[in-house]
């Protein structure tokens, strides 16, 4: 069964860290959500005023936070020590756990800066575990090519090509997520298996796209919320696609946010404030 439109989340121009611009589609108007994705952010400019600020220290609880850097220079790091150079293609994947202070700032004052941010909640049993910190480097990604001239890159779950599974670097997470960034050229058609159980939402970037059964055109920068279904198709439009597949299994389970803390429970945010008030963030893990 083809997954069609459900929703569509547009990306609304907004500014984060220390002045950065940037299009928030999940977690921007009304705090839309999908479970378990909590935010989205895709950040594009060849200005560096728009970026050059950066991501100042600050502090995390009760999620995990993933970046994707498609061009640009940014240095992770964090009170545990871990320091990671992010750049052109590579990808961060953070746990927040029960508590993290770090920075992401700009190692460029010029050219292009472009990526997304994406956070995926953590479930209640696993929001107070020690914080993590993975940097993965672009050659550590797999790229499938297509026979159509496409190309998927798998950055975590899992992609079935020619009949082999081909596996991205991230695994073993409860939320079981599947991060795929897909080019296409002009009218190629792409189609793969996603689990009925999970929720799933595609993300265009570049060129035009359509979606479902039947095909229907989708807007560039917008969270595209898929229904029900197995199976996910899409076809390119003359100038081709790039866009990204996200999915996971949702949890269930109540959210409560305050800026950079994600519980279950309002006691459990004042508590995260309090402990990060006091510096409890800091002691060993």
């Amino acid at each position: 069964m083809i997954r069609n439109i459900q929703n569509i989340i547009p990306g609304i121009a907004t500014s984060d860290g220390a002045g950065v611009k940037l299009r928030r589609s999940l977690g921007g108007q009304n705090q839309l959500r999908l479970d378990p994705f909590l935010m989205l952010d895709e950040f594009s400019s060849n200005d560096p005023n728009d970026y050059v600020a950066g991501f100042p220290a600050h502090p995390h609880r009760g999620f995990e936070t993933v970046t994707y850097m498609l061009e640009g220079h940014m240095l992770h790091q964090d009170h545990l020590g871990n320091q990671g150079h992010l750049k052109t293609g590579g990808v961060q994947w953070m746990t927040a756990g029960r508590g993290i202070i770090h920075s992401e700032m700009p190692q460029q004052v010029s050219g292009a800066m472009r990526g997304f941010q994406l956070w995926i909640n953590l479930p209640a049993k696993e929001k107070m575990k020690a914080a993590g910190y993975k940097d993965i480097q672009v050659e550590d990604i797999p790229t499938v090519r297509l026979l159509n001239g496409g190309s998927v890159k798998i950055i975590a779950g899992a992609y079935n090509h020619e009949g082999s599974e081909v596996r991205g670097p991230i695994q073993g997470i409860t939320t079981a997520p599947l991060f795929l960034d897909v080019h296409l050229p002009s009218n190629a058609e792409f189609e793969h298996h996603i689990a009925k159980e999970l929720n799933a939402f595609v993300y265009v970037y570049e060129g035009d796209l359509e979606l479902g059964g039947p095909m229907r055109a989708v807007p560039k920068q917008a969270a595209i919320i898929l229904g029900d279904g197995d199976r996910l198709k899409a076809k390119a439009g003359d100038a081709g696609a790039q866009f990204i597949v996200l999915a996971a299994l949702p949890l269930h389970e109540p959210v409560v946010q305050y800026g950079p803390f994600v519980m279950n429970t309002r006691a459990e945010i004042e508590q995260a404030i309090d402990d990060y008030q006091n510096n409890r963030f800091v002691v060993a893990q």
